[in-house]
């Protein structure tokens, strides 16, 4: 696994736009609610990931843990041999579409565990020495790729781990291409070509509202911000569309159960 990590570290520290995340930690981190807007691949390379209120599902250096969207989840990140390490990739919906059984399962996996072979190493490995230099546009061909290795591998629970997109996921979407833009609800109607009343009505059935669904998009991508990379919580905060730094901080506290500036500490040496 050291060679996959050496390729991901170098990539993500010379791009800023990839198809895949990396998230490190030298110290545990515990975050609640954090909100899985796309189907999610999770590889722990170093250390071990514990998902669940009580940390039922467990995910350990050299495994996986594939998610499905529209789930919130409490994660705790354990450092085990100086760190804790793991790759991420979100898919699109319409990646599955490379899977020919998608539509003999009905029920949505909520998620399935696996082992890191040395053919999906090798693919994972191709995928981020690729994706250095390959246009966005083609990321989902390797995407798809991935999504047929588990399936040849014998995980067919990849068939069914994606959820069609709820109206919340595409409100999400949409807050997501200009998180400090001032999201009226007629503008939402405008973009869906929907009455507000319908889709007040679809997303309180879904358990939410268009606040929430603006928190979610903002303090989502702060998450990822200060995960992923060491700017300044001011700055990230700016980028969420928070004009105030201690708003932001409230709001990140209040959804996840730790401060920006505490969640940074872990990924930093004392």
């Amino acid at each position: 696994m050291q060679k996959l990590k050496y390729a991901a570290k170098l990539a993500s520290a010379e791009n800023t736009a990839l198809p895949f995340a990396v998230y490190t930690s030298l110290k545990e981190q515990t975050i609640l609610n954090v909100p899985i807007v796309k189907p999610l691949l999770i590889f722990v390379l170093d250390g071990c990931k514990k998902l669940g209120a009580n940390g039922d599902v467990q995910c350990v250096n050299g495994r996986f843990v594939f998610l499905s969207n529209g789930t919130k989840i409490d994660m705790r990140n354990i450092a085990e041999n100086d760190e804790y390490f793991a790759l991420l990739i979100e898919f699109d919906y319409t990646d599955f579409s490379c899977l020919n059984y998608k539509a003999v399962n009905i029920n949505v996996e909520p998620y399935f565990l696996g082992e890191i072979t040395p053919l999906l190493e090798g693919t994972l490995q191709q995928f981020i020495e690729w994706a250095v230099f390959a246009p966005t546009e083609l990321w989902h061909i390797r995407r798809q790729e991935l999504l047929q290795i588990l399936f040849h591998l014998g995980y067919t629970q990849v068939c069914s781990i994606a959820a069609a997109p709820s109206l919340s996921a595409k409100v999400h979407a949409i807050i997501s291409t200009n998180l400090t833009y001032d999201w009226t609800m007629d503008v939402i109607t405008q973009k869906l070509a929907m009455s507000e009343s319908t889709i007040r009505r679809k997303l309180t059935a879904e358990g939410t509202s268009l606040q929430a669904v603006k928190d979610s998009a903002r303090l989502g991508f702060g998450l990822h911000q200060v995960q992923s990379t060491f700017q300044p919580i001011n700055h990230i905060a700016e980028q969420c569309g928070y004009l105030s730094q201690s708003r932001f901080t409230n709001k990140f506290k209040q959804l996840f159960g730790i401060t920006p500036t505490a969640l940074r500490k872990t990924r930093l040496s004392d």
